[in-house]
């Protein structure tokens, strides 16, 4: 499904669905939304790019392979539950920066649990549908 009309539309819409699903991730603590939407937002980007250009073309613009990101987002989410114990307080224990960033809002270790999320979801879904997708080219 290479139409030249599907190849335009996602060259404009991978860039706005991510900017969307950053936007997601940064609502998520204060109303519905987070780590687990904005990342299948993100995932959904890819993957639309990937049918309109073609599986090899999207791994070229990602340049690592999503798996990556299991790792870094499990270690990100743990860290942010851990850092409240250096503080004296228990595990996953909100704690919250004093002052509110202009753009952003107030920042906690709630924001770093969702980055965390975000990036398990990308990298989980696009690593199971790339997988699928591979295959599926093979067995053709």
């Amino acid at each position: 499904m290479k139409t030249i009309i599907l190849k335009t539309a996602s060259r404009y819409l991978l860039p706005l669905l991510l900017l969307f699903s950053v936007f997601i991730l940064l609502r998520g603590h204060y109303l519905p939304g987070g780590g687990f939407v904005g990342g299948l937002v993100a995932a959904i980007s890819f993957v639309l790019h990937a049918f309109a250009n073609g599986l090899s073309n999207t791994r070229l613009l990602l340049k690592y392979h999503p798996r990556i990101l299991i790792p870094i987002g499990l270690g990100l989410s743990l860290l942010s539950g851990f850092v409240p114990m250096l503080f004296g307080e228990p595990f996953m224990k909100g704690l919250w920066f004093p002052e509110p960033l202009p753009v952003i809002g107030m920042v906690g270790s709630a924001l770093f649990f969702d980055i965390g999320v975000y990036f398990v979801v990308i990298g989980v879904t696009l690593t199971i549908l790339f997988t699928i997708s591979e295959t599926t080219q093979l067995e053709e």
